[in-house]
């Protein structure tokens, strides 16, 4: 990968920092319509589950039921399979209480952000592999683009944030709609048909549902 696309990228460490959330632990609907990502996330909270289940049923049988029923290998077996479905059930319900609505949106933007950073990636190997070629005033141009949509993730993940610890103090900021949407809507590129049109489209689209959730935080 380029240097210019690395410095683009926003880390799982950064949102975490961001949001206070780590980005693996909220759910998004947007996962239930991928089916890749849907698998990996039933096999991670089947994965938790079950690393949770030994510990929660031993401190239960130890310190519950044999100091007041005894030995019951019958209640232990219930417990193994009450316990991973509690786990799934309240990993789920904590997700609902404490994830906003408003971060999962913005978490599916930074994705949607980080799905054209990869598309001028894999453009750059192939132009470098001389199986298609590239304009790079084009390719600056949505380097541009990006470069100010990170800035705008980044400004909207951050009054997410605020909002959320401080819905009182800091409800109807209009302040925190300024954005760069105008300088996106400047950018160019040679030929509205080549692949760094479509991608500078996508960027655009990005900002402005990006725009459009941080108008919705300030009227929180």
């Amino acid at each position: 990968m380029q240097p210019d696309l690395v410095g683009l990228e926003i880390s799982k460490g950064e949102l975490k920092r961001l949001t206070g959330f780590d980005p693996e632990d909220v759910f998004r609907p947007s996962i239930m319509a991928d089916k890749d990502k849907r698998l990996s996330f039933f096999l991670n909270e089947a994965l938790v589950a079950l690393a949770l289940t030994p510990i929660i049923v031993g401190g239960i049988y130890a310190f519950i039921i044999l100091p007041t029923l005894g030995s019951s290998n019958k209640l232990g077996l219930i417990l193994l399979i009450i316990v991973p479905v509690g786990v799934v059930v309240g990993r789920s319900l904590w997700r609902k209480k404490n994830c906003p609505y408003a971060l999962t949106i913005l978490l599916d933007e930074v994705e949607k952000y980080h799905q054209v950073v990869q598309a001028i990636d894999i453009h750059d190997q192939l132009t470098n592999s001389g199986n298609t070629q590239g304009n790079i005033s084009d390719r600056e141009q949505v380097i541009s683009a990006l470069q100010l949509i990170r800035e705008d993730l980044v400004r909207a993940l951050k009054s997410e944030r605020i909002l959320r610890d401080n819905k009182k103090l800091l409800a109807n900021n209009q302040d925190l709609v300024v954005n760069n949407l105008a300088n996106l809507q400047t950018l160019q590129v040679s030929s509205q048909a080549s692949e760094y049109a479509q991608l500078l489209n996508q960027s655009l689209q990005i900002a402005l549902d990006v725009q459009a959730e941080l108008r919705k935080l300030a009227k929180v």
